[in-house]
């Protein structure tokens, strides 16, 4: 997901060399509404991540790849819905860096 993610061109939020292995914080984009791209990613494609709390709200997602979200099946689907959406929100993300990113990681081997 971390791979996926940066492909896209988003931003990990904190240090990457301190962060859980199975939650990746991502800054929101600016002009995109968080909660709203949450809100659709749900509805339309029924992912959820999750938002944060207090001074980080509206700031930054955190997805998470814990059990069944931790399949190469289910990161490879979750980062294309968040192109998916983002796009539709006006970010400007790379068409398809993330599942090609997160292909790049999992190898021959995925």
């Amino acid at each position: 997901m971390l791979a996926g993610v940066e492909g896209l061109g988003l931003t990990v939020f904190g240090d990457v060399a301190h962060k859980m292995t199975n939650v990746v914080a991502v800054e929101i984009p600016d002009a995109v509404v968080g909660d709203a791209v949450r809100s659709e990613l749900l509805s339309d494609f029924g992912i959820e991540i999750g938002t944060s709390f207090g001074p980080l709200h509206g700031r930054v997602w955190r997805i998470g790849t814990m059990g069944y979200n931790a399949r190469k099946d289910a990161v490879l689907t979750t980062l294309a819905a968040l192109e998916t959406v983002l796009r539709r929100h006006g970010a400007s993300v790379a068409a398809g860096g993330g599942v090609e990113a997160a292909q790049g990681v999992y190898g021959s081997a995925g």
